[in-house]
């Protein structure tokens, strides 16, 4: 499952510059999460950065994306071989 960030964002820019995959991005108002380079920082942390530098707590998991450890996995791959490239 992504990440997502939710319209309690502050816009305190600390959550952008800790993901590893790039899919933090500032939106039209508040930052957001690309789903498809979100990995929860898998392959990266043990735990999603995003969510232990935010201040106000407002990065739940996205019950709308639903992905387990081993798509989180290949996902991770494949981003990384595409960095490569």
């Amino acid at each position: 499952m992504a990440l997502m960030i939710t319209d309690d964002c502050i816009n305190c820019d600390v959550c952008e510059p800790e993901c590893p995959n790039d899919a933090i991005y500032m939106g039209p108002e508040i930052y957001e999460i690309d789903p498809n380079k979100c990995t929860e920082c898998v392959g990266h942390f043990s735990e999603p950065q995003c969510q232990q530098v935010c201040p106000v707590a407002c990065i739940p998991f996205n019950p709308a994306w639903r992905e387990s450890e081993d798509e989180l996995r290949a996902k991770y791959e494949r981003l990384q071989a595409a960095k490569a490239a």
